[in-house]
């Protein structure tokens, strides 16, 4: 782990504690163990772990400031990533995790209670339906989600959750800025607005990638997302 501070401190400038070093640890024993028994990443290494999923969520902090009180929802978590690392080290933030498939719900489930996390929402549902619910729907500071979908169908995804003045935040590879570009019209059509993208270099790893920041400068209108499965087939 001494790695993964030297990176987070010259990364994002945040010195780990010792109790966020050693909830990082649990977790990272946690998710090598239940990945020999049920395959939730292809990430199996200890370091792979703690440079590719460990500080890439990280790096949302080169972004998202003071999450103290900020109320986050985790797109397509996974096994947890970015949302839950977020959480380590900003425990009094409000955290909802959203994850279709079964077993990765049951993993984030099972992370939440073994690291005692509080305020942590854990739904199995597609990220088209959550939008449309009422307790979700414009109601976050940040909407986050990593390596989901293509930027038209992201931006569809992503957006209705976020109240105005709140943004999103996509973890994207190298092709982020011509996707991003693909995606003009659906960021305006949902009420966003390009602010940024920042390119990011993880130790070891070749491809270049971003933090594509979209601010929610007006509500969505009504129709959007539009049911489970169209904007991936239908981009807008």
């Amino acid at each position: 782990m001494i790695e993964l501070v030297q990176h987070t401190q010259e990364m994002v400038g945040i010195q780990l504690s010792s109790p966020q070093i050693e909830l990082l640890e649990r977790y990272e024993r946690e998710l090598i163990d239940w990945n020999q028994r049920m395959n939730l990443t292809a990430i199996r290494e200890p370091q792979q772990i703690r440079i590719k999923h460990f500080l890439d969520s990280l790096t949302c902090l080169c972004v998202m400031r003071d999450l103290g009180n900020a109320s986050v929802i985790d797109i397509g978590t996974g096994a947890g990533f970015p949302g839950l690392a977020l959480k380590i080290l900003y425990p009094g933030m409000k955290l909802t995790l959203v994850e279709s498939i079964g077993k990765k719900i049951a993993f984030c489930r099972h992370i939440v209670n073994e690291l005692g996390l509080d305020n942590v929402e854990v739904i199995q549902q597609r990220a088209e339906a959550v939008g449309q619910m009422e307790d979700h729907r414009q109601k976050y500071d940040w909407v986050v989600a990593r390596a989901v979908a293509v930027m038209p169908v992201l931006v569809e995804y992503l957006l209705p959750l976020a109240r105005v003045g709140g943004s999103v935040l996509a973890m994207k590879g190298d092709n982020a800025p011509a996707e991003s570009h693909q995606a003009d019209h659906a960021t305006q059509l949902l009420g966003g607005h390009l602010r940024k993208l920042i390119p990011i270099t993880l130790p070891g790893v070749v491809e270049q990638r971003y933090l594509v920041v979209i601010d929610k400068v007006a509500a969505t209108p009504d129709q959007y997302p539009r049911r489970v499965g169209l904007p991936s087939k239908k981009p807008l």
